[in-house]
């Protein structure tokens, strides 16, 4: 039988990216995500607004893009899977966390206080990036340069019938 483990979060970041860096250099950060919806209360019928906080964590190049781009309030799409840890808290309690690893992240809205344009230089052209590391293509011999395409000639339109059957 298949399973799915697949989580998507569009929200806005709590706080700044917290980044470490392994023994390997490799890095990791970290973000608490805020969601929210809104519900009508049952008893009153008011509309009240709810949140969800949401952590992420961040592997590699994607945690470096992280640290590099985001901030406190930045609008974020994340797309990853859903991770349960257990630890022993500083009572000595087991306790369990469920965190989201993050596979895939958009940056969304504008480059706050950078000037203008929605590109994060890099990724693709939507500012989205993935956590598979990218490898260099090989180096091969330049392409020969092709023959540059003539341009059509504009079409000639005064020796066309006006006798239109519609």
């Amino acid at each position: 039988m298949a399973s799915v483990n697949k989580v998507i979060i569009v929200g806005n970041l709590g706080r700044d990216p917290e980044i470490r860096y392994m023994p390997s250099g490799d890095a990791i950060a970290n973000i608490a995500v805020a969601t929210s919806y809104k519900s009508k209360d049952r008893n009153t019928g008011e509309q009240k607004e709810l949140t969800e906080w949401h952590r992420i964590s961040f592997f590699g190049r994607l945690a470096e893009i992280v640290g590099q781009y985001l901030k406190k309030g930045s609008s974020v799409y994340v797309e990853g899977r859903l991770q349960t840890r257990k630890y022993t808290d500083k009572d000595g309690i087991e306790r369990y966390a469920t965190d989201i690893i993050a596979e895939n992240m958009q940056m969304l809205g504008g480059r706050q206080g950078m000037g203008g344009g929605d590109s994060y230089g890099g990724g693709d052209d939507m500012g989205g990036y993935d956590a598979a590391p990218s490898r260099p293509a090989p180096r091969q011999a330049p392409p020969a340069p092709a023959a540059r395409p003539q341009p059509k000639p504009a079409p000639n339109f005064s020796d066309m019938d006006d006798d239109i059957p519609f």
